[in-house]
């Protein structure tokens, strides 16, 4: 099976009944090896001169024909959209260098149709209303399942593949996982704008995207693979889902490969603090995993106490607070974070992620907003975050 995880498209032709998927799901988790990963990042096509969205994406696909980075490039629902991915790299130590190639390989690759990219988690003043829909079978399907939902979803993000060796113990570490998809939002977030209009949110793109999608945001957390499984095969028999990818979830066990992914992350501008985001997640996910390892599981939180901080860190982002449920108070949100990391660093040393590990002065969101209040224009700020992601280094 081929797909983002080991770096080739996954078509229509690969598609195999929902019995033997699961069956497969559970034999590849269980023969999984640990902490292997991938990256996916989402960017957005724009016109160089309006900064503007722009239904290119047929144009750079054929464009990668025959270049090394064709097997690393999909579309990702929109015409104005790219998906770049890592593919399957073996310890966390070479991920920084692969999302940098990947970065600058896709800028060769625009740079030469006359195009621009950018990478915050919504574009700042693009009309939803004229973003074409790419044709393949897959998103015919869900344009046609949910209509509006998905017309309005043109948000970008960036996504974790860790594998976890286990189907238990991968549920397991999802159910964890769960626990920190606030902090990974808030340290995140770049998407204070939509529409032309200042939200209030440092992730509007979360606002759109897990309030719109059904099966989307903080799933429930399942006590065992079986129950899982259960709950999958009681989708597909009721047809409530006719893929397994219409599982939207924030954070989920992948049933084409073995690994959680997190999916809550917004697009980032700058390539460091994409590094930095994806070591976070690794790190997180290898200190769940090992802390399962010793006998000692996190807990995970109920659903309501989860959504508290989700939404902190919709609205407040980094600079706001989480509420740290263990003293039963709120506390700022890089403290929280900064917690986590001192907590993670001796997993992250391990699988070579603790260089990477950094909480910023200010994210994208914060950036984006400083310079709004300084009176720059939209046009002026979303200039310099594209400016942003063109500079590829570390």
């Amino acid at each position: 099976m081929s797909g983002p995880y080991n770096g080739a498209p996954m078509g229509d032709e690969q598609r195999v009944s929902a019995d033997e998927l699961i069956a497969q799901a559970r034999e590849r988790f269980e023969s999984a090896t640990d902490f292997t990963m991938a990256v996916e990042e989402e960017f957005a096509i724009l016109d160089p001169e309006s900064l503007d969205l722009t239904n290119r994406f047929e144009d750079v696909q054929a464009a990668a024909k025959g270049t090394v980075l064709e097997p690393h490039l999909v579309g990702e629902l929109i015409a104005s959209e790219v998906e770049v991915r890592t593919g399957r790299v073996e310890t966390f130590a070479d991920v920084p260098s692969v999302m940098a190639e990947r970065r600058a390989q896709l800028h060769v690759l625009v740079e030469q149709l006359g195009l621009l990219v950018g990478a915050t988690g919504t574009h700042p003043w693009a009309d939803w209303k004229k973003q074409r829909i790419i044709d393949t079978p897959h998103y015919r399907r869900n344009d046609e399942l949910l209509r509006y939902v998905v017309w309005r979803n043109n948000t970008f993000g960036l996504h974790v593949h860790v594998a976890v060796r286990g189907a238990d113990r991968a549920i397991a570490v999802v159910a964890a996982i769960r626990n920190f998809l606030p902090e990974l939002l808030a340290l995140s977030a770049s998407s204070p704008f939509v529409e032309g209009v200042d939200t209030g949110l440092h992730s509007a793109r979360t606002q759109i995207f897990t309030r719109f999608f059904p099966r989307c945001g903080v799933p429930d957390a399942f006590a065992s693979w079986d129950e899982y499984e259960r709950f999958v095969r009681f989708l597909y028999a009721t047809g409530s889902i006719t893929e397994h990818t219409q599982l939207w979830w924030s954070v989920r066990p992948h049933l084409a490969f073995p690994t959680v992914e997190i999916r809550i992350c917004d697009g980032q501008p700058e390539l460091a603090e994409a590094q930095s985001l994806a070591a976070f997640a690794a790190s997180l996910v290898a200190r769940v995993a090992r802390a399962y390892d010793e006998g000692a599981p996190i807990a995970p939180l109920p659903h309501r106490l989860i959504e508290e901080n989700f939404w902190r860190a919709i609205r407040w982002g980094l600079p706001g607070e989480l509420i740290d449920f263990e003293r039963g108070e709120a506390i700022p949100a890089r403290q929280r974070i900064e917690e986590l990391i001192e907590w993670a660093l001796p997993v992250a040393e391990e699988i070579g992620a603790a260089p990477y590990l950094a909480v910023p002065e200010r994210n994208a969101a914060e950036r984006q907003i400083e310079r709004l209040e300084d009176g720059a224009s939209l046009e002026e700020i979303y200039a310099e975050q594209v400016r942003a992601a063109e500079t590829i280094g570390g």
